[in-house]
């Protein structure tokens, strides 16, 4: 392969050189026929089956880590549960409570925003949801 003056291949140069090698290794460029469409079907599916899936903000983890409070995996997967409810229903900004622990989820984003203990939750007021989610 010649390489010109300003030491760049071509398109042309590389699309056959890449063909070339990928015969050579035996390598076809149709392996398999799987849509960029089916593989990120399969990956949201993946994610939204998790209890991983929910975030914590940072504003939230320093609430959790403040308070010593520490969630099981039971309390874990009802959260994901309410915040998945809560998205059923439409709701962008929802409060989720779990036992004696409330929590402010932002849906779209699958994010805790804050969370806190049943201390804190003296008054009762939540402010900025529109909806709740008693789990």
């Amino acid at each position: 392969m010649k390489i010109e003056k300003g030491g760049f291949l071509s398109i042309e140069q590389l699309q056959d050189q890449y063909l070339s090698n990928a015969k050579k290794t035996g390598r076809s460029e149709n392996t398999q026929s799987i849509s960029f469409d089916n593989v990120l079907k399969q990956k949201l599916l993946k994610s939204e089956g998790s209890p991983a899936a929910l975030k914590f903000s940072k504003h939230a983890a320093s609430r959790l880590a403040d308070r010593n409070i520490m969630l099981t995996d039971g309390q874990m997967e009802r959260l994901s549960d309410g915040a998945r409810k809560a998205d059923e229903k439409g709701i962008q900004d929802s409060l989720v409570i779990v036992d004696e622990l409330a929590f402010i989820v932002n849906i779209p984003n699958k994010t805790v925003i804050t969370a806190m203990d049943q201390a804190e939750t003296n008054e009762n007021i939540f402010t900025n949801i529109d909806g709740a989610v008693i789990m």
